[in-house]
């Protein structure tokens, strides 16, 4: 059978439906299933292939791109033109896709067709499988919340903090055995973690009672983590708060999460910022905004007035009969932007302020005023 020819493999043409495409797939795999074959070779190399070709031309995207030679597959096979050398590096034989720069990424299938035919995986392992145990899994996330004043989160501040989190045990490095000894493999599964059960023409797998699963067995537990491998210990850090966050930003430090279990890669540590509010300042993005109050004297014959920033306090030209609302801009006198260059800008907006009570001698000036002002301000409202 062409290794490379997925169409081929599954004796379909290439314009044919997705349901004939499965219809031949459960039709061969049941031919040539290991189960029903067991030490033939050959039918467990086309088992192999059935599986992969089908994994393909059962995906919409993943056979689109087989179609237009834009698929690298485990076999080798790059579409249906064939691989292109010097595209990959290579899979490590284990489904793990060694790529540019040494990354790993995971080819992955969709097997939940075979998984329902059969009851389970083959045997205890999946089509292509090495019976390989996994690594250790990735430790948990962090996270914490930090509170911070408002001018605080206007500048890169240090905060400490203290964390409780799960880390490896000193004492037995992670293995759960205690000093002096090693955690053995367990005789039931032979370190796989799995074991299979005969159910006539197939098998099924399911964790292994023995070890739970785990593929080792721990006589002798470690004193100071009871086997476990992990301790939770308290850790007083300073975390670098950068400049510009708002209440409710979250900041990813990667790595410095949970220890992974089993020697596994270390999780991430997020923190969230609350930030308390200001007495007359509010924050809008990267802008800062503010209310200025003025008298109904300095609104009508201008003035100029000092307003405080954060980077000190400047003087702001209010231009005669400036009306209550107008907006004025300070520009670059807002808050660090959190993802780029420079600042923000202020935005100052007028309130004119209308005394609620008045004297004798205040009633008779503003009466005056009235006297000599506009005769009609809504002359447009009646037109």
């Amino acid at each position: 059978m062409n290794g490379k020819d997925y169409y081929k493999i599954l004796g379909v043409d290439k314009k044919v439906a997705g349901d004939e495409i499965k219809k031949s797939y459960r039709k061969l795999a049941h031919k040539y299933h290991p189960d029903k074959n067991r030490g033939d070779k050959e039918s467990e190399e086309k088992f192999k292939k059935i599986t992969e070709a089908y994994e393909v031309l059962s995906d919409d995207k993943k056979r689109k791109q087989y179609d237009e030679g834009r698929l690298f597959t485990p076999s080798g096979a790059y579409g249906s033109g064939g691989f292109r050398p010097g595209d990959f590096a290579g899979f490590d034989g284990f489904g793990n896709f060694q790529g540019a720069g040494g990354q790993d990424s995971t080819f992955e299938g969709n097997l939940n067709d075979i998984f329902n035919m059969f009851g389970g995986a083959a045997g205890g392992r999946r089509a292509g499988s090495s019976g390989r145990r996994a690594r250790g899994r990735r430790g948990n996330d962090v996270e914490a919340t930090v509170h911070l004043s408002f001018d605080d989160a206007l500048g890169v501040v240090y905060v400490p903090i203290t964390l409780t989190r799960n880390s490896t045990c000193p004492e037995c490095k992670g293995t759960g055995s205690a000093a002096g000894t090693l955690p053995e493999t367990c005789t039931t599964c032979g370190g796989r973690g799995s074991v299979s059960e005969d159910q006539g023409l197939f098998g099924l797998s399911r964790p292994c009672p023995a070890c739970g699963g785990k593929g080792s067995i721990i006589r002798n537990p470690c004193s100071r983590c009871g086997g476990v491998g992990m301790v939770s210990t308290p850790r007083k850090i300073k975390v670098p708060i950068p400049a510009g966050v708002k209440d409710g930003s979250r900041i990813k430090f990667k790595g410095k999460g949970e220890d992974g279990p089993g020697g596994g890669p270390p999780g991430d540590l997020y923190l969230v910022t609350r930030v308390a509010e200001h007495p007359y300042l509010r924050r809008k993005n990267s802008d800062i905004t503010m209310e200025l109050p003025l008298t109904f004297s300095e609104a009508a014959l201008g003035t100029r007035v000092e307003v405080p920033t954060i980077d000190g306090r400047v003087k702001l030209k209010i231009p005669a009969g400036t009306q209550s609302g107008r907006t004025f801009r300070l520009k670059g006198k807002g808050a660090p932007r959190l993802k780029g260059k420079g600042k923000g800008d202020m935005k100052v907006t007028v309130r004119v302020v209308v005394p609620e009570k008045l004297d004798s001698d205040e009633r008779k000036l503003i009466e005056s005023l009235e006297e000599i002002g506009p005769k009609d301000i809504r002359a447009h409202l009646n037109a």
